[in-house]
């Protein structure tokens, strides 16, 4: 049984469990507070990509430890493996042995801003207009981050501690694909051992609308380098005999597609497996509205989607494997000479869905690029950061509980959703735990442009989702038994 929300700080239509209404009001009072809170950590320029300050994502983490023991985390610190950004941990366990553990993930890592000049105000000025904090990192992933603050804090003000054992990580490389994850699982992950993951790094499926979701595609990276010369050269006295870099480039790119979008190097999608009948009825559960989505990605007049028009939008943007370039070496326009380019580099973005294996995809890949490269140039492919889809059965005891906590505190039924980004860290922390179930929460929405310009998060959603967590937190309580039973 649940009550409607009547405090006016908590967005309309939360509902209130039975039993949680002193934890309900204790996250009400404090959500100017961690307004403020998200306002100050997304001001730090937390870039983790390379050629950036690691001062900043140092600066993040310290004060990510400061929110956690503000929070009322105890053996709150810094954990560092190799040259790796920070991590933060902390904890709080004091339930007792037979409550559930619960390990609640984010970051505090954001991407690089893009062009600065198509931002509506600075990108590390979080700004408010209706309803949405503007700023890079406002939603993924440092919401992620407030959202575990107040949901701990609301039990700690309402009653002293949850009534589970809480342990948190907050990762600061997650956007360059967490290269360090393995030596630090090999050397931390038995303290952070746990029966639950809640990943608060995911969408939702609409604003005001909760996603829980179960499979993510995987991610292969790859950089293409073309060479034709020692230098460049002048286009006028060469022009017309010598090829240059950039346009064999954009030839060899071209031939990565066929003329419906679709990837067509061979061997690529090795192994990827079809939807299973249940996998699809999810999907087919869920309005694939083409009108909204192309609102949400603000395409241009007469766009055409890509893929095979049988398959619904959702199923192309889940579960199709794609090969996106994502970054090229060539002068801007301000900086263009009239030269023949002698080499041009080119970050490609490869997405992987279920079955495929990155290391298969990456050698095909080579192999079309060294094939299919024109005019005798020389090519060199180095391979990236890497991580396999990830994909679960969500009708575990941890889910079921989710999908009540949500339904709570959004005020709306679930969406049981795929995800066409890659979180490498979900599958390596659920193996490394023995089978934990990973819960993986919304705190984006479509609207959010994560990774774009004018990245925002919606402040309602933001509130929903920290007292949806709150509300978990009591859910797996009354589940324990089940729910520490791993992977049941």
């Amino acid at each position: 049984m649940s009550t409607p929300m009547q405090s006016a700080a908590l967005p309309e239509g939360s509902r209130v469990p039975d039993g949680l209404d002193d934890v309900a009001a204790a996250l009400a009072d404090r959500l100017p507070e961690h307004l403020d809170a998200l306002v100050e950590l997304a001001s730090i320029p937390s870039i983790s990509l390379a050629g950036n300050d690691p001062a900043h994502v140092r600066r993040s983490a310290e004060a990510t430890a400061d929110l956690l023991r503000g929070a009322g985390l105890e053996d709150v610190r810094l954990l560092e493996v190799d040259d790796a950004h920070p991590y933060v941990t902390g904890s709080l366990c004091h339930a007792g042995e037979a409550a559930p553990t619960l390990l609640l993930y984010a970051h505090h890592d954001v991407q690089p801003v893009g062009t600065p000049d198509r931002w509506s105000s600075p990108p590390f000025e979080p700004t408010v207009r209706d309803g949405r904090l503007y700023g890079r990192g406002c939603s993924d992933d440092k919401a992620g981050v407030i959202a575990h603050v107040a949901a701990i804090r609301a039990w700690v003000d309402a009653r002293g501690e949850p009534p589970v054992n809480v342990k948190v990580v907050i990762e600061g490389e997650e956007e360059i694909g967490s290269p360090h994850l393995p030596v630090f699982l090999e050397r931390y992950g038995p303290m952070l051992d746990a029966d639950v993951i809640v990943i608060a790094d995911v969408g939702n499926f609409k604003t005001g609308w909760p996603g829980l979701t179960w499979s993510l595609r995987g991610l292969m990276d790859a950089t293409v380098t073309v060479r034709c010369m020692a230098q460049p050269v002048h286009s006028g006295m060469w022009g017309g005999l010598v090829p240059d870099a950039l346009t064999a480039t954009a030839r060899l790119l071209a031939t990565l597609h066929d003329d419906r979008g679709d990837v067509a190097v061979d061997g690529f999608a090795a192994g990827a497996r079809e939807l299973t009948p249940e996998e699809r009825a999810r999907v087919e559960a869920l309005p694939p509205d083409p009108d909204g989505l192309r609102t949400e990605a603000r395409t241009v007049e007469g766009l055409h989607w890509l893929g095979d028009p049988d398959d619904s939008p959702l199923e192309r943007i889940w579960f199709t494997p794609t090969i996106t370039p994502t970054g090229m070496s060539v002068p801007d326009l301000a900086h263009a000479s009239n030269t023949l380019l002698n080499e041009v580099s080119t970050k490609l973005s490869c997405r992987m869905v279920p079955g495929q294996d990155p290391a298969r995809a990456f050698a095909a890949l080579r192999r079309h690029l060294e094939e299919h490269v024109p005019w005798g140039l020389e090519v060199e492919v180095s391979p990236g950061e890497t991580a396999p889809a990830w994909v679960t059965d969500p009708s575990s005891a941890a889910h079921e509980a989710a999908a009540a906590a949500f339904e709570a505190g959004y005020g709306h039924d679930v969406a049981w959703m795929g995800c066409g980004g890659s979180i490498p860290l979900v599958g390596p922390f659920a193996e490394s735990f023995g089978g934990a179930a990973a819960l993986l929460i919304g705190v984006e929405d479509p609207a959010s442009n994560a990774h774009g310009e004018d990245e925002s998060q919606d402040l309602g959603d933001l509130a929903r989702t920290a007292l949806s967590e709150a509300y978990l937190f009591a859910e797996l309580a009354d589940r324990a038994e089940a729910v520490r039973a791993r992977g049941a």
